[in-house]
């Protein structure tokens, strides 16, 4: 790769600033991880459990950000300003909508979800209290995601990082506050997240209200064509949840020990993925800006040069997670079987981290270019291709290891197809309409 780029200011500026609203949400779940693993194995191993749920759904419906990012910033390369804000305010009351109804489905449901996952007894009873709590933050933090999608579709990127760096202090302080002042376990955990995630979402709906009160009427053919694009993008991350779900649902039956070491690793594995996907959120950004202006060959040098920094950065990060094999599994757990389920699956956790850096970049550029159909489809086989791997992994007992295998196999496959289609071309259409 050239050491120097002219696309290079421009993609740092966009992932640097991107990168503390993606990682909000892991953030959250590494202080829930932190503060609630010192309570004890049940409660670690019952926030694993719900953090797969919870997580899962979040990402199933990514869409409302990443979706509204795509189409606001092609608007805005056409400079289709005014479409772009109506598109933003479209986004907000879709995001808001969801957030009300899944937030009543999932708390009502929380029972018989978490029998499924395969937990019983105490950590059932931990995980079904955490989730009922910790829904009540969906309406806001869907809101968010409206907010931040349009916010970064106009290069308004500061704000959002500003809203969540907040959001993420006055968490760690509320978790500390309510778990260990207050004592209420687990429970405290989940209510510090939802006091921190309505301050989120209210700050959002405020930047996105002022100077936009005019477009505040529903837009039929604008919320179409967010749905029209955001239903291939639903589609290919419940894939990708659902060999998620699958690797969750079978570590949960190696015992209690296996699940707490993979919601250390996931946790982190998706911080570190997120940190990446900073890289791809430039792409989404500045692939649908080019494209809207009509710049295809920009828009593919932009990619190329994306695709190269994150693989590089993601080779960073697994140098530095070989490094603390040691101590990171510690900072979470001082249970002694927890860290060697913990350290047995390290190995494969690290080196995921350049195909990672591939994948997510490559992931981001096909959003921003709004190629949905085909990331639907890519992302279909390789979550089927995973989840048969963690079916043989349940079979013939190969622990948590089998299960990150599994894992491997979703970002291998997941390369292979998105790499094919990336240098084909296809995906390079040009203007607004």
């Amino acid at each position: 790769m050239r050491l120097r780029s002219p696309h290079d200011r421009e993609i740092l500026r966009l992932a640097v600033l991107a990168l503390g609203s993606l990682a909000a949400e892991p953030l959250y779940l590494l202080v829930d991880t932190a503060i609630v693993g010192h309570l004890g194995r049940s409660e670690l191993a019952a926030l694993g459990l719900a953090a797969v749920v919870l997580t899962g759904v979040f990402a199933v419906f990514n869409f409302l950000t990443y979706g509204t990012t795509a189409q606001v910033a092609r608007a805005s390369g056409a400079r289709e300003a005014g479409v772009a804000r109506r598109l933003g305010i479209q986004a907000a009351w879709l995001s808001l909508a969801l957030g009300c109804l899944l937030a009543g489905a999932i708390a009502a449901l929380a029972d018989p979800i978490v029998d499924a996952m395969g937990a019983d007894g105490q950590t059932a009873d931990y995980a079904v209290l955490y989730i009922r709590i910790a829904v009540l933050g969906f309406p806001f933090a869907f809101l968010a995601r409206a907010g931040e999608g349009y916010l970064r579709g106009v290069d308004r990127l500061r704000v959002p990082l500003a809203i969540f760096v907040t959001a993420n202090a006055a968490n760690v302080v509320l978790e500390v506050l309510f778990v260990y002042g207050f004592g209420w376990g687990i429970a405290g955990s989940a209510w510090g997240t939802v006091i921190a995630q309505a301050g989120m979402g209210f700050a959002f709906a405020a930047v996105m209200l002022r100077g936009g009160r005019r477009a505040l009427a529903l837009d039929g053919r604008l919320m179409r064509r967010l749905l029209g694009f955001g239903r291939h993008i639903f589609v290919r991350t419940a894939a990708l949840y659902a060999a998620f779900l699958a690797a969750g649902a079978v570590v949960t039956r190696f015992g209690d020990a296996s699940l707490a070491a993979h919601q250390i690793a996931f946790q982190l594995w998706a911080f570190l993925a997120l940190v990446l996907d900073a890289v791809a959120i430039a792409g989404q950004v500045i692939v649908g800006r080019m494209l809207g202006a009509g710049n295809d060959q920009g828009a593919y040098a932009a990619g190329v040069r994306m695709i190269g920094m994150s693989v590089l950065l993601g080779a960073s990060f697994a140098l530095v997670m070989f490094a603390l094999v040691g101590v990171l599994p510690r900072v979470f757990t001082g249970d002694d079987a927890v860290i060697d389920r913990a350290q047995a699956l390290w190995p494969v956790f690290a080196l995921m981290q350049p195909l990672n850096g591939a994948v997510f970049a490559l992931d981001g550029i096909l959003i921003g270019a709004g190629d949905g159909r085909y990331l639907m489809w890519s992302m279909i086989a390789a979550g089927a291709a995973s989840s048969a791997v963690a079916a043989a992994a349940l079979a013939w007992d190969w622990g948590v290891v089998g299960v990150w295998l599994a894992l491997l196999v979703l970002i291998v496959v997941r390369l292979v197809l998105m790499g094919a289609r990336f240098r084909g071309r296809r995906w390079l259409v040009t203007g607004w309409a």
